[in-house]
C-alpha cells in the first residue's frame, strides 16, 4: 500500500514508540503546553489516536513562568514486566525524570527524579536490572551520550553515570536510545540540531556500554541535501519492530511553506520510515537514507487506509485530548461545554509567561478556514482566535469593547518588539461576531462575517510565525482566548476545516 507523511501532523515533536501486544504506543514533546506528553495508539503505525496524556497533574511537572520552549522536552516511553514508563526533561529546572502506570489508558504516577544531567533521556531494561541514558556530561567531565544503572522504584543511581559515545562529530548530539536485536546492542542518536541539518545516526557494540562501532555509511537518514523538498529537519527517530518481523523508525521532521521558501510554522511533525537490516547486521532507513512524503510498501495491508479529519469542532473534539493550555489553567476561568466555550479574562496577557485564559488546538495543516463566533461582555477586555507561536509572535483576530462599552473587531500583529492594531473595524451593535481566518502556506488571511458578507481586515505572512523567524521548538497553536479583569467571552460554532 501506499502511505503519506506526516502521520501525526502538526506540532507533535520528538516522537518515541513502543509495541505492547497488537498495538502502538507514541509520545512527544509538549514544552510549556499542558496537559504534557500528549499520548497516541496505534494498530497499523499510520493511524494514530490520541488517548491521553502523561502529565496531566501540577504536581507532575513545574510549568509555572516557563518561557516558550522550556518545559518539557523530549520524552520516551518504554514497556517492561507490565509497565509502561515514560522518561523525559524538564529543560526549565534541569531536572529528568520518569512516570509509570500499569494502565495506559489511566492516571500516570509522580514523577521519579534522577540525579543525571543532560536531556532526552533514555531508558533501557536487562536481566532485572535498569539503565537510565541521556546526551550531556559524565561524572568525569566527558559529554556525549551517558549512561548509569538506576534502581528503576526510586530512581537512585547504582553506578557512576559514563559517557559510552560521542556520536560521529556532528553537532548537537542528542535523542540517544538503545536496543538490543540479534544479540547486538544499537545505539542511535541524532546530531546536526533540529532543523536544515538535522540526521539520525547510530552505532553498535558487544556490550550495552561500548564501545561502539559507528554505522560506516552515517548518517542512516536525513533530508539535509534535498534543496526544495518539501520534508526537511528529518531526525530523532525511535525504532520500532512490528508483528510480522519488520522494522520501522518513527522521527519527526517539518514541512516548509513552499519549494524555496525555507520557513516552517506548523511545528515538528511525526513521520514514518522503513528500516531494513542487511545481512551484515547494519540497517538502513527510508528511501537510500531519505524520508519521503509518500511511500510504498508491502508490509502494510492494503485493507488498511490511511485515515485524516478535516474538520475541528467542538463538537467532535474532546477537550482533555485535543486541546491545550498555557502553563497551569486557572480552571476556574474556563466552562467547557459539548457546543461551546466560555471564558473570563484576567489582568494576565498573551505577551507573558504565564497562565492566561487560553485553550488551542494545534494547527495540522497549512490549509485551513478557522471560523467562530464570539460574544463579549465586561468593559475594556477582548476575546477572540490568536495564531500562537509564542509570547512574541503570534496573530490576533478578536473582538475588543472599550471603558465606554463601545466594540470593535481588531487584527493584531505581534513580531518580536513590534506589535501593531492593523486594522480596527467599529460594530454597531452587541452580541454574536462571526470571525474567520483562512489559512494558507503563505499567508493568513483574516475576515468579520457580518450578514454573510466576508469583510477582509487584511493578511499576514505565515514566514514570521515560523521556527526561523521566531526560535524555539513549538508550531503555530489556534488559540481561543479572553483577556481582561472582568471580560467574559461565549465562543460557538467554533471549526477549524482543513482544504
Amino acid at each position: 500500500m501506499k502511505y503519506s507523511n506526516p502521520v501525526i501532523k502538526g506540532f507533535y515533536p520528538d516522537p518515541s514508540v513502543c509495541k505492547v501486544e497488537d498495538s502502538y504506543y507514541l509520545v512527544c514533546s509538549s514544552f510549556q503546553y499542558f496537559p504534557g506528553v500528549p499520548l497516541f495508539e496505534s494498530q497499523d503505525l499510520i493511524n494514530w489516536t490520541q488517548i491521553g496524556h502523561c502529565l496531566t497533574r501540577e504536581s507532575q511537572v513545574q510549568l509555572g513562568g516557563v518561557n516558550s520552549s522550556g518545559g518539557v522536552f523530549a520524552p520516551t516511553i518504554r514497556y517492561h514486566a507490565g509497565r509502561f514508563y515514560m522518561t523525559t526533561t524538564n529543560d526549565t529546572t534541569r531536572q529528568n525524570f520518569y512516570v509509570w502506570t500499569d494502565d495506559i489508558y489511566g492516571e500516570w504516577s509522580e514523577p521519579v527524579y534522577v540525579d543525571q544531567g543532560g536531556i532526552d533521556p533514555d531508558l533501557y531494561f536487562e536481566d532485572g536490572k535498569a539503565f537510565f541514558m541521556s546526551n550531556g556530561t559524565d561524572d568525569d567531565g566527558i559529554g556525549g551520550v551517558v549512561q548509569c544503572e538506576i534502581e528503576i522504584a526510586t530512581g537512585a543511581k547504582r553506578s557512576p553515570s559514563r559517557s559510552i559515545w560521542q556520536g560521529t562529530g556532528g553537532r548537537y548530539l542528542e535523542s540517544p536510545h538503545l536496543y538490543k536485536i540479534d544479540d547486538r546492542y544499537y545505539l542511535m542518536a541524532a546530531e546536526g540540531g533540529t532543523e536544515y541539518g538535522h540526521m539520525v545516526v547510530y552505532a553498535r557494540g558487544d556490550h550495552m556500554s561500548g564501545p561502539f562501532e559507528a554505522y560506516p555509511h552515517n548518517p542512516v537518514l536525513t533530508n539535509r541535501n534535498l534543496g526544495g523538498y518539501e520534508l526537511q529537519g528529518v531526525g530523532h527517530g525511535d525504532l520500532v519492530q512490528d508483528g510480522d518481523g519488520h522494522w520501522w523508525m518513527l522521527h519527526l521532521g517539518f514541512r516548509q511553506i513552499g519549494r524555496w521558501l525555507t520557513y516552517h510554522h506548523l511545528g515538528r511533525e511525526v513521520f514514518l520510515a522503513p528500516v531494513t537490516f542487511g545481512e551484515d547486521g547494519w540497517f538502513t532507513a527510508g528511501h537510500d537514507g531519505l524520508t519521503l512524503t509518500q511511500f510504498t510498501t508491502g508490509r502494510i495491508p492494503e485493507t488498511v487506509r490511511q485515515r485524516e479529519k478535516k474538520l475541528d469542532t467542538f463538537e467532535n473534539t474532546d477537550w482533555s485530548l485535543d486541546w491545550c493550555y498555557l502553563r497551569h489553567p486557572v480552571t476556574s476561568n474556563y466552562e467547557l461545554g459539548e457546543d461551546m466555550l466560555r471564558l473570563r479574562g484576567t489582568a494576565v496577557t498573551l505577551d507573558e509567561a504565564a497562565s492566561p485564559t487560553f485553550i488551542g488546538l494545534r494547527q495540522k495543516n497549512f490549509d485551513a478556514a478557522i471560523a467562530c463566533e464570539v460574544r463579549l461582555s465586561g468593559r475594556e477586555g477582548e476575546a477572540g482566535v490568536t495564531l500562537y507561536m509564542d509570547e512574541n509572535h503570534r496573530y490576533d483576530l478578536a473582538v475588543r469593547t472599550d471603558a465606554d462599552s463601545s466594540l470593535s473587531v481588531i487584527k493584531r500583529l505581534n513580531v518580536g518588539d513590534i506589535k501593531s492594531i492593523e486594522k480596527e473595524i467599529p460594530l454597531s451593535r452587541a452580541g454574536a461576531v462571526r470571525l474567520l481566518i483562512r489559512s494558507g502556506h503563505e499567508r493568513y488571511h483574516f475576515f468579520l462575517v457580518e450578514d454573510g458578507r466576508e469583510i477582509p481586515l487584511g493578511s499576514a505572512q505565515t514566514r514570521y510565525l515560523s521556527s526561523e523567524v521566531a526560535g524555539g521548538f513549538t508550531g503555530v497553536v489556534i488559540g481561543l482566548y479572553a483577556v481582561g479583569k472582568g471580560a467574559e467571552a461565549e465562543f460557538t460554532d467554533f471549526a477549524c476545516e482543513y482544504v
